[in-house]
Parts: structure tokens; C-alpha cells; sequence
């Protein structure tokens, strides 16, 4: 049997999570600094410094030691001190581990990269409905606060299950957050219009290009975000894009809409390891950092989207 023994998150106290930025080499690091991350192209810093308590809110860990789940591919491993590269290049200090769709509702791989990156980590899990009131409470104590739906493929999780799983999960305070394609969120659209509970939308919800803003699936977006449940994640930039590297033009023009239509509810991400891109094709996580003040030039929501809505999204301590 494969133990991954999450409790050890619970050890790390006060004093650890005070000293983490310096262990991870996150103070006074010179610009000019070369980091070498894997599953990220470059090793340059990136010029734009984050401001404290910055939060990358979606990224994944994998762990070979644990099988996939029926029709998954084995991944290489993504663990956590390969992430720990990834924060000291960028200058994040809080996170959130998104299960992989690799591994169905085998949570383990999440549960041990959060215990192992420690108390300013939380995480988002899947289920179905055959989970229990109990093993959500676990999970809650290990610091999980939301349930993903990765609907862009057949798998675990499938769209009848979110209204039912949704009204579960909010009593816990936790948010459902969904991964699929723009055209299938308008044909879902009826379903995602009457959720009560918080709804976080992957990668821009992936508004197709070129349409862009003039898509109905960032018009329907627009409707979600108004009435008050919805967040969006200003992620994944080259999911969609037809511009591609080094501007991103076109997914960037949809970022700075939404973070300008909603910015208390946008949270950004880095998406590593960035599952979707071949090896030979990942992006350079510095200059997609680098984009960010481009499409959220305001500096007093920079920190709401960095810092204050992550706290609110996934309880980390209000700064």
C-alpha cells in the first residue's frame, strides 16, 4: 500500500510558516537572479515583483507512486520541491494545489504536496456524491476548500453532479470550480445560472479565440460575475490564445476585461506544470507573471487579486 501521509501539514506551526519566505529564498532576491524550474521554460526572475502574501492559486502536484485513475496517462513527477524552484523564482509565498484530473478522487497526491509545502498552502479536491458528510469534514481539516469538475473531457466528475455536490460544499464554505470548454459553459449555461453557491471558472473560462470578449461565452461570464456567486481565474493565457508568445494579445485583452468587469473576484494562477503543453512546449513562467500588471494595471487591485481575494477564496489569514 502507497502511504502519503497528509497530517504532516499539522506539525508545521506559527514559527515555520514565519520563516518560509527566507527558506525558500524569497527575500532580497536580485532580479538578475537564474532559476532553473522544471517544466518551465527560462530561468530569468521575472522583472514584476509580487507584493507580499502573494497566492499562485492553481497549480498541480503529481506523485508516480500513485496509479492513474481508469483512462489516465502517467505524468512525470511533479512534486513539491519542484514547485518550491517555481516560488522562488516568482515570489509567491501562499498556494493552491488543484487535484489532477490523472488521478479521479484519489486526493493523496494534493494532500501530500499541500503537508509538504506547508500551512500557507490549501487545496482543491474531487469527489462525487458518494462522499461522505465525514470525509469532507477530513478533508476541510487538511485544508481543502473547493471540489473541482474537469468537464472538458469524459472522467470522474460530470455536469449533473454539481448542483447536488454544490449545496454540500457551501455549507463548509467551499466553492466548486469548474474546468471546461467556452462553447460547453453556454450550453451549460442554464445549469450554472441557478447554482447558488461559489462558482470559480479555470483559465479565463476559456473564452475561444478570436471572438475573445465578443464571445457568448464571456458574455454569459459577464452575467455569472453580476450576480455575485462567480470568480474567475486570470490563468492558463496560452490555453486559448491564436497570438501566442511573448504578448498573448488576445488572452490578455479577455484577463484585463474580466479584472476590470470584477477585479474582488478574480484570483490568478500559474497552472504549473502546465499538464496541457507538450515538454518541448511549456511556457516561461516569468513572462506570464511579467503580463499580469499589462491586463491589471491598477496597483491597489493588483493586491486584491494577488493577495486579499485569495484570503477570502480559499481562508488564508487576512493580511
Amino acid at each position: 500500500m502507497i502511504t502519503l501521509d497528509p497530517s504532516r501539514r499539522r506539525v508545521l506551526g506559527g514559527a515555520a510558516a514565519a520563516t518560509l519566505g527566507a527558506a525558500l529564498g524569497l527575500q532580497g532576491r536580485p532580479a538578475s537572479a537564474q532559476h532553473n524550474v522544471r517544466f518551465s521554460t527560462g530561468t530569468a526572475a521575472p522583472t514584476f515583483k509580487v507584493p507580499p502574501n502573494t497566492a499562485d492559486c492553481h497549480f498541480h502536484i503529481y506523485d508516480n507512486r500513485v496509479p492513474p485513475a481508469a483512462g489516465g496517462l502517467p505524468a512525470p513527477d511533479a512534486t513539491p520541491d519542484d514547485y518550491r524552484a517555481l516560488q522562488a523564482r516568482l515570489g509567491t509565498t501562499r498556494g493552491v494545489v488543484v487535484q489532477p484530473s490523472l488521478y479521479g478522487t484519489d486526493n493523496r497526491p494534493t494532500l501530500a504536496g499541500m503537508a509538504a509545502l506547508g500551512p500557507n498552502f490549501r487545496g482543491v479536491a474531487v469527489v462525487t456524491p458518494a462522499v461522505s458528510d465525514a470525509e469532507l469534514q477530513r478533508l476541510h481539516g487538511l485544508g481543502i476548500r473547493g471540489i473541482r469538475f474537469n468537464l472538458a473531457q469524459a472522467g470522474t466528475t460530470t455536469l449533473d453532479m454539481l448542483e447536488p455536490l454544490s449545496q454540500r460544499v457551501d455549507a463548509l464554505g467551499w466553492h466548486c470550480q469548474i474546468n471546461m470548454p467556452g462553447d460547453k459553459i453556454v450550453a451549460a449555461s442554464d445549469t450554472f445560472l441557478k447554482i447558488r453557491g461559489k462558482l470559480v471558472f479555470d483559465h479565463l473560462a476559456h473564452c475561444p479565440q478570436p471572438a475573445g470578449v465578443q464571445s457568448d461565452t464571456f458574455k454569459l461570464m459577464r452575467r455569472l460575475l453580476d450576480q455575485g456567486n462567480t470568480w474567475v481565474k486570470l490563468t492558463g493565457l496560452y490555453a486559448d490564445t491564436k497570438v501566442g508568445p511573448p504578448t498573448y494579445a488576445d488572452t490578455v485583452a479577455v484577463a484585463r476585461a474580466f479584472a476590470a468587469a470584477a477585479p474582488t473576484r478574480c484570483v490568478w494562477g500559474t497552472d504549473w506544470p502546465h499538464p496541457t503543453e507538450r515538454q518541448d512546449n511549456k511556457p516561461d513562467d516569468a513572462l506570464l507573471l511579467d503580463l499580469f500588471p499589462t491586463f491589471v494595471p491598477n496597483e491597489a487591485d493588483r493586491t486584491r487579486i494577488l493577495v486579499d481575494n485569495p484570503a477570502e477564496l480559499y481562508d488564508f489569514p487576512k493580511a
